[in-house]
């Protein structure tokens, strides 16, 4: 009896038991009750704008090409295109674990996104996958593991040169093609791991094992996304990355003037000297201080003391530049802007090195653009836009992710974030401009304009998705799709 009965709940708690409907609250005298039969929906129905911007612009098309298909293709499901457009629609959407395409992967509106031309999977080439139209979480992280791998289940290598120059291609295809000058924003971010990954590195900085990738971002456009380790300073890498990034910007605007600019991780001489010698190349970067410019300041600093004393405001600025030069480091004397400012909890110098000219450019009606006061707080601190940028790279793309093995498939991880960074902006720069999102951040983007519900139904004619007729910014959406259908296929 005891033993029957402990066999009977055993039982009992290894069933697994599904319940079929939800009832809450009720609404007066009706009952609201919630069920799974709603039939094919997906919560991402503006997926189809990603879809949209991406044919304008090729991106995994191009991207594609930087991969080697190894595979026998008579047995090959996913091409590398799909493989790559499931996984950057994905980290836009904002599902950034691999694990996420284990449901993903039944979703038929991602895979029409992904160009699937049975969003339904019943073509696939092994029985047990039929229904399931995209990859799984394995094959995705085959696709990223692929360069560190040498076994016959790792076919799909890939050029990191390649990839490094498609991201900037695209990103330089962005920039306004007659614009008279560009700022080059250069920055390092500490992204943090959490195992022994290769080529981790305690950073003193950031008091934990991180990689300290290097970004190169134009406005809102990333150009650059280049994954370093932490036992380099942040000016590691840098003048060959400018070198390839210059080019391609004099490729598409002959004559545009660079301005590179960067905080004082980036104060080097030799990126100073570089830049010094690029036709019509010039930088605006911070400056560590020490005793010597401490020093130079102090006449400036005397008379911000006596300035705030006078007026009792609770901070005030003096500017002051003068040439200095270091006793080794530097090749050269260089102009110096310091700022004086005292504040009530205390002094705050701070100082910037720049070959910008004090008088301006002649062709210019305002020469006064880089006098000390102006090119500090309007040029250099400028720089805190592009910080923006990157905290939607961490916080929206998630592209701190750093959680496989080898450095080589958490650099493509990287990249793969950087190219879902730019689907997002393009779709907010040409779809978006003039309206509520011109400035929204690339979570915002996804909130209010990819995040529709949607029923999808597919028959032999076609894919007929259809939205939520209680979407708020339904307007909006058909807007920006009249403006992405009006752009022209990238030839090739």
């Amino acid at each position: 009896m005891n033993k029957s009965t402990t066999t009977s709940a055993n039982a009992g708690l290894s069933t697994e038991c599904k319940q079929g409907s939800f009832q809450f609250q009720g609404l007066g005298t009706r009952k609201v009750v919630a069920d799974f039969t709603g039939g094919t929906l997906s919560s991402d129905g503006g997926m189809l704008l990603l879809r949209q911007i991406d044919a304008g612009l090729g991106v995994t098309g191009a991207l594609a090409g930087c991969f080697s298909d190894r595979r026998d293709q008579r047995f090959v499901d996913h091409s590398t295109q799909q493989l790559l457009a499931q996984r950057i629609y994905g980290l836009a959407l904002g599902y950034e674990d691999l694990n996420d395409h284990e449901s993903l992967r039944r979703d038929p509106l991602l895979a029409t996104a992904c160009e699937k031309l049975d969003p339904l999977g019943q073509d696939r080439f092994n029985p047990q996958d039929r229904g399931v139209a995209l990859a799984g979480a394995s094959t995705l992280n085959r696709l990223e593991l692929s360069n560190n791998k040498t076994t016959r289940c790792h076919k799909l290598p890939h050029d990191p040169a390649k990839v490094e120059d498609c991201l900037l291609k695209m990103g330089v295809r962005c920039l306004p093609k007659h614009a008279k000058e560009i700022v080059l924003d250069l920055d390092s971010m500490g992204h943090l791991v959490y195992g022994m990954q290769e080529g981790r590195h305690f950073s003193g900085y950031y008091g934990d094992y991180c990689y300290l990738p290097l970004y190169i971002v134009v406005g809102d456009v990333v150009l650059w996304a280049q994954l370093r380790t932490s036992d380099h300073g942040g000016d590691e890498g840098v003048v060959p990355a400018l070198e390839k990034i210059v080019a391609a910007v004099r490729r598409r605007m002959p004559h545009v003037r660079i301005i590179v600019r960067g905080d004082s991780g980036f104060g080097r001489d030799e990126i100073m000297t570089w830049c010094e010698g690029q036709r019509e190349v010039y930088y605006c970067l911070g400056l560590s201080k020490n005793a010597v410019l401490i020093a130079r300041l102090g006449p400036a600093l005397g008379d911000a003391r006596a300035r705030r004393c006078l007026c009792g405001a609770p901070s005030v600025r003096v500017f002051t530049e003068f040439e200095y030069r270091t006793r080794e480091s530097w090749s050269r004397p260089r102009r110096v802007i310091g700022k004086a400012e005292v504040m009530a909890e205390g002094e705050n110098p701070r100082f910037i090195v720049t070959n910008l000219p004090a008088d301006g450019f002649k062709a210019e009606k305002d020469r006064e653009r880089f006098e000390p006061a102006r090119l500090y707080e309007e040029v250099y601190c400028a720089r805190g836009e592009m910080e923006n940028v990157l905290k939607q790279q961490v916080l929206d793309l998630q592209a701190d992710a750093m959680s496989t093995h080898y450095l080589a498939s958490n650099q493509l991880r990287l990249w793969l974030a950087a190219f879902g960074y730019l689907l997002l902006e393009r779709l907010r720069a040409l779809g978006c401009h003039g309206t509520e999102l011109a400035r929204a951040t690339a979570g915002t983007i996804r909130l209010k304009l990819l995040k529709v519900a949607a029923r999808v139904t597919v028959s032999v004619r076609r894919v007929h998705v259809q939205l939520s007729s209680a979407y708020v910014l339904a307007d909006l959406f058909r807007l920006c799709h009249s403006r992405l259908m009006a752009m022209a296929a990238p030839s090739g």
